[in-house]
């Protein structure tokens, strides 16, 4: 059973549900103080393109586990350096990764029953940093899904959700090219069939995205956050 709400929740929780927050490219004020609290989210799950120390904020307030994948605009974990795409001030104070979180780029964790893989980045469209091409983007989907299909083999979990910051080509994507999602993605869920695939990237600007659907698989743009109630 799964429900999905992007506004508060006040009514009473099933214990058995594991509540997921999805962040995504915007900070939203609606998160500081007691409206974390009240979401209670049991794990927290961020699409990229979010400040840092903003990260480590919500971790700390909510005293859940964090996991994450890097954005466009984010520093770089391959290279060691940050992104000049950042303020000054962001840039100079910032590492390469969220402190007390975990990146799940090109890897999977288990969290509460559920197994969540991750690949950050967008499509590449000048030389900044977590950019790739349709071609870099089906290797990097080809070595996980080969990773994930042998671990399931080996215990029988299968892939819960998946994290991105951009979404599948043609599904909640934009027309211009530094917007376009990737193709290897539909490969992706074809083959792992997650329940979710959140994204990020594509800003919504007040209006909010539709969730779409591939097979099985709820496509759902986070931006700037969503949370999810899952049955484990």
């Amino acid at each position: 059973m799964v429900r999905c709400d992007s506004a508060l929740s006040h009514r009473a929780v099933d214990p058995t549900m594991i509540r997921i927050l999805a962040v995504a490219d915007e900070i939203d004020r609606a998160l500081a103080g007691p409206r974390l609290r009240t979401l209670r989210p049991d794990l927290i799950l961020s699409c990229g393109d979010l400040p840092f120390e903003y990260l480590e904020y919500l971790r700390r307030e909510a005293e859940a586990p964090l996991l994450y994948v890097h954005g466009n605009h984010d520093p770089s974990p391959r290279r060691g350096i940050v992104s000049a795409y950042l303020p000054a001030t962001y840039v100079a104070h910032s590492p390469t990764h969220v402190v007390g979180c975990v990146s799940i780029e090109d890897r999977w964790e288990d969290e509460f029953g559920l197994r969540i893989a991750g690949l950050g980045g967008s499509i590449r469209y000048n030389s900044g940093h977590n950019q790739y091409t349709q071609a870099e983007m089906r290797g990097r989907v080809r070595r996980l899904t080969r990773r994930t299909r042998i671990r399931r083999w080996r215990d029988g979990r299968r892939v819960d959700i998946v994290i991105a910051h951009s979404p599948p080509l043609d599904c909640g994507d934009e027309p211009d090219v530094p917007h376009r999602g990737f193709s290897a993605f539909h490969r992706l869920i074809e083959r792992l069939e997650p329940q979710f695939m959140l994204h990020g990237h594509i800003h919504p600007y007040g209006r909010p995205k539709p969730d779409r659907t591939i097979g099985r698989t709820r496509i759902v743009n986070v931006i700037p956050y969503r949370l999810l109630e899952i049955e484990p």
